[in-house]
């Protein structure tokens, strides 16, 4: 039977994840090796993978995958029939449990709770797919004698910047209460990349660090993270309600680039050095990512409504306060990366694909 890519998912989603295989990555690095992907039922890892599989089926690249998942009920429903391509492994336990499985040319580390869901009701857990999890993906690392291992950080690891300045630069660092248990995430990735680069001093290894901005795109429709309540919005048809003024200014990243942003950081960044992944042109804060969702289907008659009346009026920044978790991407972009897909676009695709799962056809 033919388990080609594009036979097995929509044409949507297919389109979507191709433009990874079709990005300036440095595919020939990949060719004929094994790649290792923890959290392989993720968001960013699903992308990834695909990719990587469409990249075998339309230049025999041969690229071997081999995809951690907790739990292999999940993976069959979101790969359905790709399981049973020769060119991916599903290796299914907590990352939290030594890894043993054959070795790998590349790993990525992607495994995490990255929702503030698990912050409130699972802390334990969150930190310890950091801290225990990153420990069994380098000591695997280092085991597979790997040629690079990319730890997925995240924009959280700054905690509370005040540079005087509209962005966050790779060298910032800022507070974080470390007595604080919702702080389990930012905590734990700090600790992650000093572990990575604790192994590249001890053990030789090549760790590359990729700081994501905010990921968006088709989510699950019951997703809690407050873009992706937008996007379920627009697929109910549904005016968006704001509790806030909706002030907070973000970095956003179409899934997309951000998957082309980790594969160049893995293939071409410097050692120990971290990559901020943002996207310019989605800097905003959430009123107007709302306000976009809104306006990108204009057929639909939405509208942005405000729970209370005095957050309508258009927020206006405090000189006092902190620097907004704005990346600065130019370290990234002199690795020749470059995003493609501006924000109207990638809520526009977002919603397409999420309507499509809504309806159990993909």
């Amino acid at each position: 039977m033919d388990y080609n890519v594009q036979n097995h998912l929509h044409p949507y989603v297919y389109e979507d994840i191709k433009t990874i295989s079709d990005s300036n990555v440095n595919w020939p690095c990949l060719e004929n090796k094994t790649v290792f992907v923890t959290g392989g039922n993720g968001f960013i890892a699903f992308y990834l993978i695909c990719a990587m599989m469409i990249r075998n089926d339309l230049y025999n690249s041969n690229i071997n995958i081999i995809a951690l998942v907790r739990n292999k009920e999940n993976a069959k429903k979101k790969y359905g029939a790709l399981l049973k391509r020769n060119d991916i492994q599903l290796i299914v336990q907590d990352v939290c449990q030594p890894i043993k499985c054959s070795r790998a040319d590349f790993i990525i580390h992607a495994a995490s709770q990255a929702s503030a869901y698990y912050f409130e009701h699972d802390p334990k857990g969150t930190i310890d797919a950091n801290l225990t999890g990153t420990l069994n993906v380098l000591e695997y690392a280092k085991a597979s004698k790997a040629e690079s291992t990319l730890i997925v950080s995240s924009l959280k690891v700054y905690g509370t910047v005040f540079n005087g300045k509209n962005k966050i630069s790779e060298t910032d660092i800022g507070y974080i209460d470390i007595d604080n248990y919702k702080n389990c995430y930012a905590q734990g990735k700090r600790a992650a990349e000093t572990l990575g680069c604790c192994y590249a001093k001890g053990y030789g290894l090549n760790i590359k660090i990729a700081r994501p901005a905010y990921i968006y795109g088709p989510a699950r429709i019951d997703d809690d993270r407050v873009w992706a309540q937008f996007i379920a919005n627009v697929v109910k048809k549904q005016n968006i309600l704001l509790k806030s003024n909706g002030a907070a200014l973000r970095s956003f990243c179409y899934v997309t680039d951000t998957a082309v942003a980790l594969l160049k950081i893995m293939t071409d960044g410097e050692n120990c050095t971290p990559y901020n992944i943002a996207n310019p042109d989605s800097d905003v804060t959430i009123r107007k990512f709302a306000k976009a969702a809104v306006e990108a289907f204009p057929n639909l008659g939405l509208k942005l409504t405000f729970a209370n009346s005095e957050d309508e009026k258009e927020p206006v920044p405090s000189p006092m306060a902190p620097t907004p978790e704005i990346l600065d991407a130019a370290r990234l972009n002199n690795l020749g990366w470059k995003p493609q897909v501006n924000l109207t676009d990638g809520i526009r695709r977002s919603v397409k694909i999420v309507e499509l799962q809504t309806k159990d056809t993909i």
